[in-house]
């Protein structure tokens, strides 16, 4: 579904991604796994065309992307979760959803029903505007808002970042869920044993390099990778 080919980036002369190859394949869940700053968030920027590869080549669904812009990425069935969150702060919380509401090909299972039905929070919040919400409905109103756009793939950014313990959970709960509905994720993520938990196969980066690829268990089974660069 979705393949990096010897991607590098770049923020001015600052060269951050060194030659990445990725692969999402249809229905899996891909955890990208590191320490801070090495390149995990500048590397969904750069399949969302925030950043160009340079060089480098990116794919989604057979058609190359790597200079297409951020809005005609998102039309062709990426939705993204930035870490930042970025609700409209003075939107309601259905009108952060129904601004995003979209059906691929006229098909789609992601409306305001089945939202709430995800996220029974966000309909007991449906007035409130997003400047109001806590952290953890911010997070959760985000994901709802890219999945209202019906992706093909989605593409969540610290997902658990300065969540409380029990939202957190909440978070990765629904991720399972949309595992079993058979939604491709990349979830970029720091707390190991969750993205473990949740994924099928993961990648490990550190300096803009991947140093690791295999599934899941491989990764909980080699301490040496673990350790020199996850920091567990």
């Amino acid at each position: 579904m979705l393949e990096l080919q010897k991607v590098n980036s770049y923020y001015g002369l600052s060269h951050i991604l060194c030659d990445v190859d990725l692969n999402v394949y249809d229905g899996e869940i891909v955890a990208l796994l590191g320490r801070n700053g090495v390149g995990k968030t500048t590397t969904i920027l750069t399949i969302m065309g925030y950043l160009t590869p340079n060089p480098g080549t990116i794919s989604f669904e057979g058609k190359i992307i790597s200079k297409t812009k951020p809005y005609k990425i998102a039309k062709l069935g990426l939705g993204f979760v930035p870490q930042e969150r970025r609700v409209f702060p003075s939107l309601t919380v259905k009108e952060n959803l129904l601004i995003a509401s979209r059906k691929l090909n006229g098909n789609g299972c992601w409306d305001i029903k089945t939202i709430y039905s995800l996220f029974p929070r966000l309909k007991e919040r449906e007035k409130s505007l997003g400047f109001q919400l806590s952290g953890g409905e911010q997070q959760m109103l985000a994901i709802a808002r890219a999945l209202m756009l019906n992706p093909k793939l989605l593409l969540l950014d610290e997902p658990s970042e300065g969540l409380a313990p029990l939202i957190v959970k909440e978070i990765f709960e629904v991720i399972k869920t949309l595992k079993k509905e058979g939604l491709s994720v990349l979830l970029v993520e720091q707390n190991l044993n969750l993205a473990l938990l949740v994924s099928d196969r993961c990648y490990v980066m550190s300096k803009g390099d991947i140093k690791f690829s295999g599934t899941s268990k491989e990764l909980k089974e080699n301490d040496e990778v673990k350790k020199n660069y996850i920091g567990v």
